[in-house]
Order: structure tokens, then C-alpha cells, then sequence
């Protein structure tokens, strides 16, 4: 994924078409995506694991290649839709908020999914359909026809605004602006620095079981913080029209941790029980206010950086840019995918069930409190962490204004010399 990333981003920046450079990308791209995503949750009737896996390899690498090939170019429309900073601003808040719906979306659709074939086919049937995985395969299909339509509507009815620069940028110089540049360097040392704020998903499921009550309560778990997430998105917009990139974004980083930090204090004075199911659930969806921060906060500042790479080098490399912020960002994930199984099956002191009719042992009161921390006050750490870069970035305020000033004038004079050659 972090080397597909520079790749696609790297071509973003060589696509000259009628279209522009990001939308061919994002429409011609989401079919075959939609296709992957489908086989994902297709396995393969074998016998040799060996096969197996090498499937599982190929089609989620697969996956993650395509999905690339389409989400990278369509973050980078934030940067190519206007080139006011307080319209563009706008729209990567409104299309923040639209992407959190989207994912939570998913989640609702599993859950009606569930509920129609559990109604059509009985409870035993459903609960083998289940195993074998079809309520996901259908799921998933939903969600793949509702991808095509709703790119189908960005697709004709969105256009590039700002235009690009018609010199091709060689490998050498795209390196350069992914660690050269320094506020963009700040941007994407974030998701290293806050790598460890995911971890909460790798746990989600064992809260959910020991410290709520039941495993179908993961999705009920995880909803009100996907909605405060949107809400965030939202949010993070009426900020920005008083305070700086910069300031937004540390101010929404300390919220987080200090939000998160309530929900452990509440959490471990109610106790482990039923009784605590409604207050975690409310306590959970403010937690999930500080997602819309790192949601469009970085995409906004990210855009703000391609304005002053084009501002020193007189090219607009939006691909790039953008490219080195998701590089960073997969690494991360990585990194959180071998740091939350750590935690939880090492650190809390897991007890696994030797019982093959029992899935979930019964854990210690030491482990409960360490699963608890592992859903907010390590995660509140990784929080804090990740402000740290955004103390040296400095692309706000006067430099910010100066830098849209002289790239519209510019423009001006370009358009200007095109008119007098035609």
C-alpha cells in the first residue's frame, strides 16, 4: 500500500486528459474496485491451505492496489477544487462528513443485511448462511453498487478548478516534495506520531463481549463513534472560520485525549456491567468528535502545502503531495496492526479459552482494566503524540495569504498571455 501510494501519486501528477488529472482515476477506477472488493469475501473452495492463502495474498493485495488507484486521486480533488483557501476548506469538511457517513453506512448495511435474511430464511439458516460468510458477500455488494452510483454523480458533476502546471515532474523531484517540503513532512509525521490511536479497533470486539455484555453489541460499539465522527467533519468547519489550521487541530488533539480519558474514569467507576452500556455508548460517540479533526484537518493543511510547493518551484504536484501523506499513513496502519494484538494478548495478560465449545474465557479483573486502557488511555497518549509535528508547521496566517495572493496573480498573468498568443 505505502508503495503504491507514490506510484499513483507520482501518475496522478503525469495524467493530462480533458477530464483533468484526478477524475479519470476516480471513474474509470471504481468499477474494478468494486469487483475486488467483492472477492475479498470470496473464498475459494480448496482443500490445499496453501492455495488458500496465496488467494487470500493475491486478492488483498489486489485490493489494496486498486483501492489506491482510486481513493489517493480522490483525496487530492480537496486541492483541485477551488483555489480560495476558505472554499476548498468547505468542501474537504462537507466531503469528510460524506466519507464518515459512508463508513458508518457500512455498518448499517450489515446490520439491515442481517436482519432481512435472518427474517426470509429462519434463525438456523441464517446463523449457517453466516458462516459461511454470504451476509457480508451480500453486504458488500450493496455497498460496491452505492461506490458506482455515488462516483457516477461526482464524476459529472464535479470539475477541476485549479489548473495544472504543464512541466512533468521526474521521480527525483517527486521524492523531494514528500520529505523536502517541510510543512507537508510535519502533516504526514502525524499519523507515525499518533500511530497507536487505532488500537482501539484491535479490542473493539472484547469490550463489546467482557465489558458490556455481548458480542453484538461491537457494531453498536463502534456506530455512535463513526456518527461523532461525521459530526466532527462538520464541526472542525465552523473552527476553521475562527481559528488556523494549526490551532484546530491541536486544539481537537487535546478534546480527544481529554475525552477519551472520561471515558475511562466513568468506565471503571460504573464497573464492568450492563449499567454501563448507555454512558460508554454516549461517552463514545464525543470520543469519536476528534476523528473529524484528523479526517479533513490534514487534507485542508495537505491542499495548503501543494499551494506552497507550486508557490517555490512553479509546479502543482496535488498527486504527490498527497501521496506522501498516505505513504505515511500506511505505515502507521502497519505499525498499529502489530502493536494492538501485542497489547491486548501479551500486555492485558489475555486468557485464551482452552475450551473448544467456549469461545471467550472469563478474563481477570487486571485484564478487563487493561483491555479499558487499551480503548482510551493508550490511545489518548497516541493523540497527544500526534500534535507534536504541528508545532513546526507554519503554512498559516500571513505566509498562507501571501502565497494565495501570488499564485492568483500568476494565474491572472497566464491567462492573460494565453488571450494575447490566441
Amino acid at each position: 500500500g505505502a508503495v503504491c501510494e507514490l506510484v499513483i501519486g507520482y501518475l496522478v501528477d503525469r495524467t493530462r486528459t480533458k477530464f483533468g488529472k484526478v477524475k479519470p482515476w476516480v471513474g474509470f477506477g471504481v468499477i474494478p474496485l468494486a469487483v475486488v472488493s467483492l472477492l475479498v469475501f470470496v473464498a475459494p473452495n480448496v482443500s490445499s491451505q496453501t492455495m488458500a492463502i496465496v488467494w487470500m495474498f493475491i486478492v488483498y493485495s489486489l485490493y489494496t492496489a486498486v483501492s489506491c488507484a482510486v481513493e489517493s486521486p480522490s483525496n487530492c480533488f480537496g486541492s483541485l477544487c477551488s483555489p480560495n483557501p476558505s472554499e476548498r476548506s468547505t468542501a474537504i469538511s462537507i466531503a469528510s462528513f460524506l466519507r464518515s457517513v459512508g463508513q458508518s453506512g457500512g455498518m448499517v448495511v450489515v446490520l439491515v443485511v442481517g436482519l432481512i435474511m435472518k427474517a426470509l430464511m429462519g434463525e438456523q439458516q441464517f446463523k449457517n448462511a453466516e458462516g459461511q460468510g454470504l451476509d457480508l458477500v451480500i453486504s458488500t455488494a450493496v455497498c460496491a453498487v452505492g461506490l458506482i452510483l455515488f462516483t457516477m454523480i461526482f464524476f459529472a458533476n464535479n470539475k477541476e478548478r485549479v489548473p495544472f502546471t504543464q512541466e512533468k515532474v521526474s521521480i527525483k523531484d517527486s521524492l523531494k516534495v514528500v520529505f523536502g517540503n517541510k510543512n507537508l513532512l510535519m502533516v504526514s509525521l502525524t499519523k507515525l506520531t499518533g500511530c497507536g490511536r487505532g488500537v482501539y479497533g484491535t479490542v473493539s470486539l472484547y469490550i463489546a463481549i467482557y465489558l458490556l455484555g455481548s458480542k453484538d453489541l461491537k457494531l453498536a460499539l463502534l456506530l455512535p463513534m463513526g456518527i461523532g465522527t461525521a459530526v466532527g467533519t462538520l464541526l472542525v468547519n465552523f473552527v476553521l472560520k475562527k481559528f488556523s489550521t494549526k490551532q484546530t487541530f491541536i486544539m481537537f488533539c487535546i478534546y480527544g485525549a481529554t475525552s477519551l480519558a472520561i471515558l475511562y474514569i466513568v468506565s471503571s467507576t460504573i464497573g464492568f456491567n450492563k449499567t454501563l452500556i448507555i454512558p460508554f455508548l454516549i461517552i463514545n460517540f464525543f470520543c469519536g468528535l476528534q476523528h473529524g479533526n484528523t479526517n479533513t484537518t490534514p487534507n485542508i493543511m495537505i491542499a495548503d502545502c501543494v499551494d506552497e510547493i507550486e508557490y517555490k518551484t512553479g509546479k502543482r504536484q496535488d498527486g504527490i503531495a498527497y501521496a506522501g501523506y498516505g505513504l505515511f499513513s500506511k505505515v502507521a496502519s502497519a505499525l498499529t496492526k502489530g502493536f494492538g494484538p501485542w497489547l491486548l494478548y501479551t500486555w492485558s495478560q489475555y486468557a485464551v479459552s482452552q475450551d473448544p465449545n467456549v469461545a471467550y474465557a472469563a478474563q481477570s479483573d487486571f485484564t478487563l482494566n487493561r483491555m479499558l486502557m487499551i480503548y482510551t488511555i493508550i490511545p489518548a497518549v497516541f493523540v497527544v503524540l500526534q500534535a507534536v509535528p504541528i508545532f513546526f508547521y507554519d503554512n498559516v496566517g500571513k505566509k498562507k495569504e501571501m502565497i494565495t495572493a501570488a499564485l492568483a496573480e500568476r494565474r491572472a498573468k497566464a491567462n492573460s498571455d494565453t488571450e494575447e498568443t490566441a
